[in-house]
């Protein structure tokens, strides 16, 4: 398992994480969530044992990650840059980090390079931006850690990238019950790689959930009712929690939790004459908690 609890971090006056609590099991697709400065890369960095807290503590299977070479070595992660590799060879990439990861498979390695038959002895500077990512992700998985980390591993890949770089993850996950922790402010990018994900805003963390659960629970309800002249409030629905509640001309728009049955309930005393229940995306139900909750729902601009 990897916690943070009550963790603090700061940069001079700026607080980035504000006694952060999190847990990510073993085995987990996990997503982080939020807009630029939410703190998703500090989380990565404070996981990898690149910063030290100011407070709380920072754990990997229990111990503490900074300065700890042991629990470093569980831990591989790769940055939204891969600038400082940019004079190795494939070969040298390699290289270089099965000195610090013990657990470093050949044969992994070889087996996902022959797969997209990257050129071993061609600078990474030489590569496209999709080639370099390819790159870092086959030594990562190579490196047999249990946890791997992700800065924005698909910003800027074309789809076909995309396809080819989250298939190596999820075989990989699906082979050694591989860790992975994947921050982006690409919602759909996390609906489908996650099944778990924590939406974070000004350092805190707004809620952590299982992905489908949150799909199964949110609603969007168009109904119309047979009293036409009277106006509706969102109190005329007790014992529902109400995300959003608006009315165009005779139809009413709901976002609301519960599930379909209790919702239904809830109409059946004012007579529907018309109801439509709508899947949400999950970009739409994380925009609709933040705005229940009293967040701008602009997080995601």
């Amino acid at each position: 398992m990897m916690q943070l609890q009550k963790t603090v971090k700061r940069f001079d006056d700026f607080t980035a994480l504000d006694a952060v609590d999190l847990e990510i099991p073993t085995g987990t697709a996990f997503g982080l969530l939020g807009s630029n400065g939410a703190g998703k890369s500090t989380i990565l960095r404070l996981f990898s044992g690149i910063y030290q807290p100011e407070a709380g503590q920072v754990l990997i299977d229990g111990a503490p990650v900074y300065d700890n070479v042991e629990a470093k070595q569980k831990v591989f992660f790769i940055n939204d840059e891969t600038i400082q590799f940019s004079g190795f060879t494939l070969t040298q990439l390699k290289n270089f980090y099965k000195q610090f990861y013990p657990a470093f498979s050949e044969e992994i390695f070889g087996k996902l390079e022959s797969a997209i038959q990257l050129p071993m002895n061609r600078r990474i500077s030489t590569f496209s931006k999709g080639m370099k990512r390819q790159a870092i992700v086959i030594t990562g998985i190579a490196c047999c850690t249990p946890y791997l980390l992700l800065d924005e591993a698909f910003d800027g890949l074309d789809p076909t990238m995309r396809i080819i770089v989250r298939r190596m993850l999820v075989d990989a996950m699906c082979e050694r019950q591989l860790t992975v922790v994947i921050s982006s402010h690409n919602l759909k990018e996390i609906g489908e790689m996650c099944d778990t994900a924590a939406l974070l805003h000004h350092g805190k963390i707004i809620f952590d959930r299982q992905i489908d659960s949150m799909k199964g629970t949110v609603h969007k309800i168009q109904v119309a009712f047979a009293d036409r002249e009277r106006e509706y409030t969102a109190a005329d629905f007790p014992g529902v929690e109400i995300l959003h509640f608006s009315r165009t001309e005779s139809i009413y728009h709901i976002i609301a939790k519960g599930d379909e049955e209790t919702l239904r309930a809830a109409l059946a005393p004012h007579s529907p004459v018309v109801s439509d229940l709508i899947p949400l995306s999950l970009e739409e139900i994380f925009i609709y908690e933040l705005e229940g909750l009293g967040y701008d729902s602009n997080v995601f601009a």
